[in-house]
């Protein structure tokens, strides 16, 4: 599985010659309205089996979640389900305020 560090997505989302990759936010409810990463899709984790028909098998797809444990988890599954460009952040949305949005909040 692909690993993303915070910095590189964030150079990633600025490069307008890359096409950007789908945000999988799959922390709960309550942590995506803590804080995100600006235009993340939120999906808890225990919603993706039932709900991954809404992504793009053939498109970029960064998990994202805390730390970066349930967005490894959920890439794993996805990738056994046959996606095939999903891409882990680690160290997660933590790693996003720390790294490159000293904004953002943190828990």
């Amino acid at each position: 599985m692909e690993q993303i560090t915070a910095p590189e997505l964030a150079a990633w989302l600025a490069d307008e010659s890359r096409p950007a990759p789908l945000l999988l936010d799959v922390r709960e409810p309550w942590e995506f309205q803590t804080c995100h990463i600006a235009g993340a899709q939120s999906m808890p984790m225990n919603t993706v089996p039932e709900r991954m028909q809404e992504l793009e098998e053939d498109a970029p797809v960064v998990c994202i979640c805390h730390h970066g444990a349930r967005s490894m988890s959920v890439a794993a599954f996805l990738e056994r389900q046959g996606f095939s460009r999903v891409i882990n952040l680690t160290g997660g949305v933590h790693a996003w305020a720390l790294q490159v949005d000293g904004s953002m909040p943190t828990y």
